[in-house]
């Protein structure tokens, strides 16, 4: 009866351990994001030195998303999602021990970096496992709901644990918690989640493993549509890691209290895990790249302009400034079939191609907060916010070159749309 209804839902009775572990696991990874950068600025850093911080953790982000992938076909997801486990409590344990305690830049950047190469090889090692083991026809319901379970813990629940927490445990006590999370869901993920052999690739010698991880660099020229799909990863969240860094102060200079801005942003990413599977599905239906350019490069760039010129012409108006919140977080999900696409593109290394979109994701991560940085002195809030909407527009164009193969032959990998129109 369960196996029938989550057959229905787009999700295999097999991995649906795994997609609950993942919800676990990046709640507890995510549930400092809203509150640590104060509470270390509070504490004897710098605003300069708390934003190096981050910005070397976005670029351990990067490197490590951009292995998962490689790792996950050359030592198997199950292996690279444990090596990711360990390096996450190494570097939290340490990090909470020595780099807090003693606000040492030294130690606190190494350890706080090693967590964020943990978290990627984790999760995204997880997602390659998916785009194995889902059938074609529902790959993008399957990559839906990973991308509701890592959304969904990461900003969602974390945040509101965090909320909870915060008050009764205190701020060490509650990043220490996250260690409880992050065990609690390597354990389901890992051990529980039943075992799928098709998934890992077999290499004979080291030097072929080698040559495997340098083709997670190498796929992107071979296969230029990948690494269109990449920079259109990239582009997709980059916005959204930008925002955190000057729209709250704009909000707030309207006439936003901090809480309104909080639950308007909250409502954002509340929006994001609900069509993350919705676009999933509809995907399925309309055709990934349909989706992707239409409702993911489009409506992102109207409803960046919309969080701007909403509020500036109507003033603090929650209701509407919300609704366009809502309906950016809904549009940033309409990129969710990527993830179904770009390994279409090389069904014979589903992993290499999978590394690039994982390397555009944490690339996004480090890149967004780097534009604001770069250009707000000299364009100010309006000018970042047409430039995230110009590279959205940019993202929909550069989707046009990204098209699925239409050959008999290659019928099993093509987009569900696309492949009603070849036959």
């Amino acid at each position: 009866m369960n196996q029938g209804i989550l057959g229905k839902m787009g999700m295999d009775s097999k991995m649906a351990l795994g997609y609950l572990g993942v919800l676990i696991f990046m709640m507890g990874d995510g549930l400092e994001l809203g509150w640590l950068s104060s509470y270390l600025t509070d504490n004897g850093l710098t605003v300069q030195q708390s934003a190096l911080l981050f910005s070397v953790y976005g670029f351990a982000v990067a490197i490590a998303a951009w292995l998962s992938g490689v790792l996950a076909e050359v030592l198997g997801p199950r292996k690279a999602m444990m090596i990711g486990v360990t390096l996450f409590v190494l570097g939290t344990f340490v990090f909470l021990t020595i780099g807090i305690p003693t606000m040492n830049l030294a130690v606190m950047i190494p350890t706080y970096s090693l967590r964020g190469l943990g978290y990627p090889l984790f999760a995204y090692s997880f997602l390659v496992w998916i785009t194995y083991y889902a059938p074609s026809d529902k790959l993008g319901t399957a990559v839906g709901w990973f991308w509701v379970a890592f959304a969904g813990g990461l900003n969602v629940l974390g945040a509101y644990y965090s909320s909870f927490a915060l008050p009764i445990l205190g701020e060490m006590k509650t990043l220490w918690s996250a260690l409880i999370f992050v065990a609690l869901g390597a354990t389901i993920a890992i051990l529980l989640n039943k075992e799928d052999n098709s998934s890992q690739k077999k290499f004979k010698t080291k030097a072929d493993a080698l040559k495997y991880i340098a083709k997670g660099i190498t796929i992107a020229f071979e296969k230029p549509k990948v690494g269109l799909g990449g920079i259109v990863r990239t582009i997709n969240t980059a916005g959204a890691y930008g925002f955190v860094v000057f729209l709250p102060a704009y909000m707030m200079e309207i006439g936003f209290t901090r809480t309104e801005w909080l639950q308007i942003y909250g409502a954002l990413w509340s929006s994001n895990v609900i069509f993350n599977l919705i676009w999933g599905i509809v995907g399925d239906k309309l055709g990934w790249r349909n989706t992707i350019m239409w409702f993911g490069g489009i409506g992102c760039a109207v409803f960046t302009a919309g969080l701007y010129y909403v509020p500036s012409v109507m003033g603090p108006n929650y209701v509407a400034t919300t609704v366009v919140a809502i309906c950016f977080g809904a549009c940033l999900a309409a990129y969710v079939p990527l993830s179904a696409l770009i390994p279409s593109l090389a069904p014979e290394n589903k992993g290499a191609a999978m590394s690039i979109l994982n390397l555009g994701a944490g690339l996004s991560q480090f890149i967004g907060p780097v534009i604001v940085g770069a250009f707000i002195a000299s364009v100010d809030t309006v000018g970042i916010i047409w430039i995230f909407t110009g590279l959205y527009l940019f993202s929909s164009f550069l989707m046009i070159f990204v098209s699925l193969p239409k050959h008999d032959n290659e019928v099993h990998t093509a987009d569900p749309v696309e492949l009603k129109a070849a036959q």
